[in-house]
C-alpha cells in the first residue's frame, strides 16, 4: 500500500488498492478466513511439504505420536459406540425402508474413511433418522421400495454420492459459510418435528402393523394407524412398551448419573440381544411379532455399477442428496465443533466437509447411504474417553466381525424392538427447553423455529426446512435493508453513547452525532437517507427549536465495512440536501475500503478533507469554533445594524 499521505486532522488519504489487492484481501477474508496455512509462513520447504501432508490428511497429524497408551482409551471407546452401532444400523435401515444389512454396511467403511480425513477425534461416524427418513421420503415420491427394491437401492446410493459430492466441493472450495444459512433455530425446530413424525412412524412396528402410509406427515400416519386398527397386535404392543421403558429408564440413569453413561450406551444392543433370544425362543413369528429376517454374512459388495442417473429418477436422488448434504454437515460439523470445545480444542469445518464428503463418496461405492456424526454416538464416544479418531477404526473392526461372523443373528431381531430403539432415540431430540428458550428470548427465532417443527411435522421435510430457512433470510435481508442507526449523545467529554439507550445523556447545541451501523449497500441506501434526513427534522422540530437548530451533522463511519455505488450516490444526495438547509456534513472515521472508494468517487473533494476526522471528539471541538465565531459573526451584525 501507498505511504499515508499527510491529510488534515491525521486522517490516511492514501492513494486506493489496486484492484488485484483488494481481490486478495477480501478472497482470503471470505474463504480463508481462520488463516489455516499460518504455520507455514518461515518454514523450509521440507516443512512445508510435511505440514501440507499433515493440513490435507489429519492421519499423518496423530498417527505418528500414537502409542499404547491412547489405543487402551480408543479401544474401550470403539467397542463401546460398536455395541450403539449395530442396532441404531439396523433400525435406521429399516426406517428408510432398505434391507437392515445396509445399515451395517453403512458402519463400516466410513468411518474408515473419516478416520484417515477427518479432524475431530470425538466424532463417531454412523447413520442418523433425520437424513434416512428424508431421502427415503425424496425416494419414494418416484418409486416405492416394495414395487422395484434394485432401483429404490440404486437412488438411494446415488443420492449417497450426489451428497458426498456436494460436501465435498463445498470444502474444498471453502464455502462452509453456505451451511451457516441453516440457523440454530432452524435446526432446532427441524429435528423436533422430524422426531415427531418418526416417534409416529414407529407406532407400526410397536402395534405390528402390516399396511401402512408411505406418506410422513402427522395426519396420514394417524390415518393409517387408525384405519388399520384391525390390524393392531397386542403382544406387539406389550414387548415394544417393555423395551421403551427399559431404554427410557436407562437415559434417565445416564441423566442422573453422568458417570453411568455406558448404562444407556449399552441399552440398544441388550434391547437387539434379548429381542433375539425372545424371537427365537418363543417362535415369535408365530405370535404375530415379526422379525428383520435372513442377513447374510459378508463384506460390503461393490455397488459403484448400480449408481444410476436416469433422467426419469435422477431429480429425486439429486434432491434428496443436495438437502441431505447441508442437513448432515450442519449436524456433524456442529455436534464435533462442541465437543471440541469442551476440552478447549478446534477443528476445522472445511477439513470436516471434504471428510464427510470423501466418506459418503466412498461409502456409495460400497453399498452404504449417507453417514455423518449422530450426537448420540459421538457423546457416547466422547464419554468412553477416546483419545484419537482411532475409535472409528476399533468400531470399524468390530462391524467387520459382525458382518463375517455374527450378522445372521441379529436376523431374530423383532422389528418391535427396532421400533422401540427408534422411538426411545427420537423422545431425545425434542427439546422442549430449548423451544421455551426461544420463546422467552427472541419471539422471531421462535416463529423461525416452530415454521421448521409445524411444516415437518404437517407437510413434509423438505417443504418444512425450505418455509423456516425462507422465512429466516427475510430475517437477515430485513437486518440488511433496514441497518441500524442512532443518535449519539455525550456522557462524558470523550464518551458518546446512544441516546435511546442512555437516556440522560445530554446532546450538543447545533451539533447532531449519528452512528451508522452496517454497510451501504443499494437494498439500504434510500432507507439510509431517509432515516438521517428524519433525524435531522426530529431534532430540529424539538421544543425550543431556535436552541435545537442543527449547523453540522457528524457521521460517525467506524462501523460501516463496505459501500458501492449506490451507496456513495446517496451520500451525494443527503449532502445536496443538508446544503439546501444550511448543514454542514461531517464524516468520522471512515474505514479504509469506504474511504477508498469515497476518494476515487471524489465525494471527499466534494465536501473537503476539512469535514472529515478520526475522532468525534477532533469533530466536535471544530465544530464548537466555528459555531462560536459565527455566533460572534452574527452579533457584530446586529450591533453594525
Amino acid at each position: 500500500m501507498t505511504s499515508p499521505k499527510k491529510s488534515l486532522h491525521g486522517v490516511n488519504y492514501a492513494s486506493p488498492r489496486s484492484f488485484g489487492t483488494v481481490l486478495k484481501a477480501n478472497l482470503k477474508e471470505t474463504l480463508f478466513p481462520d488463516d489455516p496455512f499460518h504455520e507455514f509462513k518461515n518454514e523450509k520447504l521440507s516443512i512445508r511439504i510435511q505440514k501440507g501432508i499433515q493440513y490435507f490428511v489429519p492421519m499423518f497429524q496423530w498417527l505418528p505420536k500414537y502409542n499404547l497408551g491412547l489405543f487402551k482409551f480408543d479401544l474401550l471407546a470403539g467397542i463401546t459406540i460398536a455395541s450403539l452401532a449395530i442396532p441404531q444400523g439396523i433400525s435406521y435401515a429399516k426406517l428408510a425402508n432398505l434391507p437392515p444389512i445396509i445399515g451395517l454396511y453403512s458402519s463400516f467403511v466410513p468411518p474408515l474413511i473419516y478416520a484417515v480425513f477427518g479432524s475431530s477425534k470425538h466424532l463417531a461416524v454412523g447413520t442418523v433418522a433425520t437424513c434416512s427418513l428424508l431421502i427415503a421420503e425424496s425416494i419414494q415420491e418416484k418409486v416405492k421400495p416394495q414395487e422395484n427394491m434394485q432401483l429404490y437401492l440404486s437412488l438411494f446410493y446415488t443420492a449417497t454420492f450426489v451428497s458426498g459430492l456436494v460436501q465435498t466441493a463445498l470444502g474444498v472450495l471453502r464455502l462452509g459459510f453456505l451451511v451457516d444459512f441453516l440457523s440454530h433455530s432452524t435446526i432446532t425446530g427441524f429435528m423436533g418435528g422430524t422426531a415427531v413424525i418418526i416417534c409416529l412412524q414407529q407406532l407400526k412396528g410397536i402395534l405390528g402393523l402390516k399396511h401402512f402410509t408411505s406418506h410422513t406427515d402427522v395426519v396420514h400416519v394417524l390415518r393409517s394407524v387408525f384405519e388399520n386398527r384391525k390390524e393392531w397386535t397386542w403382544q406387539c404392543a406389550v414387548v415394544g412398551v417393555i423395551f421403551l421403558v427399559f431404554l427410557q429408564l436407562s437415559r434417565y440413569v445416564r441423566k442422573k448419573k453422568p458417570n453411568l453413561f455406558w448404562v444407556s450406551a449399552i441399552a440398544p444392543i441388550i434391547v437387539v440381544i434379548l429381542g433375539c433370544l425372545f424371537a427365537y425362543l418363543f417362535h415369535a413369528e408365530k405370535h404375530g411379532i415379526a422379525i428383520v429376517g435372513e442377513l447374510s454374512k459378508g463384506i460390503n459388495p461393490p455397488s459403484i455399477h448400480l449408481l444410476t442417473f436416469n433422467p426419469e429418477y435422477v431429480y429425486a436422488a439429486v434432491k434428496a442428496g443436495i438437502i441431505t448434504a447441508i442437513i448432515s454437515l450442519a449436524e456433524g460439523i456442529a455436534i464435533g465443533r462442541s465437543f471440541s470445545i469442551m476440552n478447549n480444542e478446534q477443528i476445522d469445518g472445511n477439513k470436516e466437509m471434504v471428510a464427510i464428503g470423501l466418506m459418503n463418496i466412498a461409502g456409495s461405492f460400497t453399498s452404504c447411504y449417507l453417514t455423518t456424526g449422530p450426537f448420540s454416538k459421538t457423546a457416547v464416544n466422547h464419554n468412553a474417553g477416546c483419545k484419537t479418531q482411532m475409535s472409528n477404526v476399533v468400531m470399524s473392526l468390530c462391524m467387520l466381525l459382525t458382518l463375517l461372523f455374527l450378522a445372521p443373528l441379529f436376523g431374530y431381531t423383532p422389528l418391535v424392538a427396532l421400533s422401540a430403539i427408534i422411538m426411545s432415540a427420537m423422545l431425545g431430540l425434542i427439546d422442549y427447553e430449548k423451544f421455551y428458550h426461544l420463546y422467552k428470548t427472541d419471539k422471531f427465532d421462535f416463529l423461525i423455529c416452530m415454521v421448521a417443527f409445524l411444516g415437518v411435522a404437517f407437510i413434509s421435510m423438505d417443504m418444512g426446512l425450505m418455509m423456516s430457512v425462507g422465512l429466516a433470510l427475510v430475517r437477515a435481508l430485513l437486518y440488511v435493508a433496514r441497518p441500524p442507526t442512532c443518535k449519539l449523545g455525550n456522557i462524558t467529554e470523550t464518551v458518546f453513547r446512544d441516546v435511546e439507550q442512555y437516556p440522560g445523556v445530554d446532546g450538543i447545541q447545533g451539533i447532531l452525532i449519528l452512528k451508522l451501523g452496517s454497510p451501504i449497500y443499494f437494498p439500504n441506501s434510500n432507507y439510509v437517507r431517509e432515516r438521517i434526513l428524519r433525524w435531522v427534522r426530529d431534532e430540529e422540530s424539538l421544543e425550543n427549536s431556535k436552541r435545537n437548530e442543527v449547523e453540522f451533522l457528524l457521521l460517525d463511519f467506524g462501523g460501516i465495512t463496505s459501500i458501492d455505488i449506490t451507496g456513495v450516490e446517496t451520500l451525494f444526495e443527503i449532502r445536496r440536501c443538508l446544503d439546501a438547509k444550511g448543514i454542514k456534513m461531517i464524516l468520522i472515521n471512515p474505514r479504509l475500503g469506504v474511504m477508498e472508494k469515497l476518494i476515487v468517487t471524489r465525494f471527499i473533494d466534494v465536501i473537503g478533507k476539512e469535514s472529515v476526522f478520526l475522532t468525534i471528539e477532533d469533530a466536535i471541538e471544530t465544530c464548537r469554533f466555528s459555531l462560536k465565531c459565527s455566533s460572534q459573526s452574527k452579533r457584530e451584525d446586529v450591533e453594525i445594524a
